[in-house]
């Protein structure tokens, strides 16, 4: 499938239809959008903005490294993946492994900015765990950190899209925290206009904070492994408004494969707001969530790979074939596919407790 080498306008994207309960599939223009959905469905978005997550630098040693942002622990501490010298220009598998790194290095980010390597983590040395700090005597403001972050960073790119991105081109209109390190970008099509659009049809707008993470780190294990845990927050007005659309008999759809993640790994949980490592796929009993708008992925993706929980593989393999027929794009800046599932297992609402027992993330 060929992948889309640019942004492109809401307006351009193109949607393919599917039903995983009967296999009916069409293709849809962006306009055509509202139509798609009834009075009374609810869409669940993800609000998270995109951080700068992509940070060249060096070691102590003077050797090159790319620095890609994964998770945040804390104010200043975060999982990040380690790369080898080069950037988004080389494909992330092809890239040289990066150096040796141990607790206590320290690597220079660019600008004052660098990173204390705290640990490494068991899954591969690729993965650090790592302070963020200034070159400065004294610990720097948070605000001052931040501010250091959004100067020296850059969006996550990858080889398919040649020329270097703005960080607006990877946000969505609705963003708000920074939570992502890479952009929920199913949500690029609903731009102003479509919301407005839907907004008129009757179709109800709710919002979760889901910290959507890396889709490669170039190692293939490690790549097998995403998504790995994300954090997320659903609060007490999303989960209300769930409720609503279940009494009027409407449907609720996630906008991305992440704030499906947050809704079902929020109603497992029992918790408004924590940690998820639940992997979306086939065999899951969907509690929330009736249809997932989504990208146009490869068959050897997380992201294909949840919407096994929506449609059969059979169902799901048409969906692909007639997508590369169509010529829809695909990947973060493609077209867009829009999978019905069958019938949740439950339609009782999940209840998460009011705050959570255990809360290891910052805000």
């Amino acid at each position: 499938m060929r992948a889309a080498a640019a942004p492109r306008a809401a307006r351009d994207v193109r949607l393919l239809v599917v039903d995983g309960a009967t296999g009916a599939m069409s293709v849809a223009s962006s306009a055509e959008l509202a139509a798609l959905f009834e009075p009374r469905d609810l869409l669940v978005v993800n609000d998270a903005a995109t951080v700068p997550a992509s940070l060249p630098g060096r070691t102590a040693r003077g050797e090159a490294i790319e620095l890609r942002l994964l998770a945040q622990a804390s104010d200043r501490r975060w999982t990040a993946a380690l790369l080898g010298g080069g950037d988004w220009r080389t494909r992330t598998e092809d890239r040289p492994p990066p150096p040796r790194v141990v607790a206590g290095d320290r690597l220079a980010l660019g600008g004052s900015l660098s990173a204390r390597v705290v640990g490494l983590r068991p899954e591969s040395a690729r993965l650090v765990e790592i302070e963020l700090g200034l070159d400065r005597p004294s610990e720097p403001a948070l605000a001052d950190l931040w501010a250091e972050l959004y100067r020296a960073g850059r969006p996550v790119q990858y080889a398919h899209v040649p020329e270097p991105l703005a960080l607006w081109d990877v946000q969505n209109v609705y963003a708000a925290r920074p939570w992502a390190v890479e952009m929920p970008s199913a949500g690029r099509v609903l731009d102003a206009a479509a919301l407005l659009a839907l907004r008129r049809r009757g179709v109800a707008i709710a919002w979760v904070t889901h910290a959507a993470g890396l889709s490669s780190i170039g190692e293939a294990a490690l790549d097998a492994l995403l998504p790995l845990p994300e954090r997320y927050e659903v609060t007490e007005e999303t989960w209300e408004a769930i409720a609503r659309t279940r009494r009027a008999s409407g449907r609720v759809v996630a906008i991305g494969t992440s704030a499906a993640r947050a809704l079902e790994g929020g109603a497992r949980a029992g918790r408004r707001e924590g940690v998820t490592d639940l992997r979306i796929g086939r065999g899951l009993r969907r509690a929330v969530v009736d249809a997932v708008l989504t990208g146009v992925h490869e068959a050897d993706t997380s992201h294909y790979a949840l919407l096994g929980a929506f449609a059969s593989e059979e169902v799901l393999e048409r969906a692909l074939a007639r997508a590369e027929a169509e010529g829809l794009l695909g990947h973060e800046m493609g077209d867009a596919c829009l999978v019905w599932g069958e019938p949740r297992a439950s339609s009782r609402r999940p209840r998460p407790r009011a705050r959570p027992e255990a809360a290891t993330t910052a805000k």
